[in-house]
């Protein structure tokens, strides 16, 4: 007798992320589009996944699913939201799901800074860079974003704590780093790849370490093409290391727990944007790639 085990999930909040551009390379026409979404349960066969209950899916593009709690297509099984109190769901989606651990892991765990350090993040207003930015300053570090607009720099500087910015678009990078890292720069959250990056790890000290979270200078070219960085990793004994955040699975818990905390002692604060209706997912998806977003770029449905 075969006893099913499904359940209906109506998606309430869709995450849009720069690492969807990367991918989408591997879709064919007709399939879902990828990505994660806060959904609440509105039929169920399954004990583990009431009625009612909201859960964390890794779903796609799509308003409802029907699951039976396994492996998705796209990532992990789905997952019951964490009790984060009072606090906005969709939070879920960003710095307490998986944008909040791969900030929290993929900074401490690879990057390991000690007090006195100086950090250096590209893209560093978008839903991670700011996050580890924060994270830098929790541990002790000293902290410069770059990023594409005063703005969002000041955001940086003036609500999170950072110490200085850079304006890519706008400052001599190369002559920036100089000015605001004298000493040079330990730890480097890469988010970008590309020529920012080959310019930031001339900047690094002996021994520095770097996080390769993205390379979103990159997603749109079709081949890889080698950056000029050997000559960087080479002469000063740099250590770089990429990442998914899934290899942290059997810790995630602990990454979302930590942020819950460091949100309830006012250590760690958050943006988001938002966009209303799962018909503007495509504009939400192109406005992030072209820097429209200051943190977590989230759709209402």
């Amino acid at each position: 007798m075969c006893i099913s085990t499904e359940f209906l999930a109506e998606a309430v909040y869709l995450s849009v992320d720069p690492y969807m551009r990367a991918y989408s390379s591997k879709l064919k026409p007709g399939d879902t589009f990828l990505g994660s979404q806060v959904a609440k349960i509105i039929e169920s066969k399954n004990p583990k996944f009431p009625v009612g209950q909201h859960i964390v899916g890794y779903f796609g593009w799509r308003t409802h699913t029907i699951s039976d709690g396994g492996t998705t297509t796209f990532g992990n099984a789905p997952m019951i939201v964490p009790n984060i109190g009072t606090l906005p769901l969709s939070l879920a989606l960003g710095v307490l799901g998986m944008t909040g651990n791969t900030a929290y892991f993929g900074f401490l765990e690879i990057c390991t800074p000690r007090v006195g350090e100086t950090v250096v993040i590209s893209t560093a207003a978008g839903a991670v860079g700011s996050h580890v930015g924060q994270i830098a300053k929790i541990k002790g570090c000293k902290v410069i974003g770059v990023t594409g607009s005063d703005e969002k720099g000041k955001w940086l500087v003036n609500e999170l704590g950072f110490d200085h910015f850079i304006n890519y678009k706008t400052d001599d990078l190369d002559k920036a780093l100089s000015e605001c890292a004298p000493e040079g720069v330990d730890c480097y959250f890469d988010n970008v790849g590309g020529d920012i990056s080959s310019i930031i790890m001339r900047h690094m000290n002996n021994f520095g370490r770097i996080s390769v979270c993205g390379a979103a200078s990159t997603y749109n070219e079709k081949e890889a093409k080698a950056s000029t960085i050997q000559r960087s990793m080479i002469s000063f004994n740099l250590k770089m290391e990429g990442f998914l955040v899934q290899r942290w699975n059997d810790r995630w818990n602990e990454g979302i727990q930590q942020n819950l905390k460091w949100i309830k002692q006012g250590k760690l604060k958050y943006r988001e944007t938002v966009t209303e209706g799962f018909e503007n997912m495509f504009e939400a998806f192109t406005d992030m790639l072209q820097g429209g977003n200051v943190g977590k770029v989230i759709v209402k449905v």
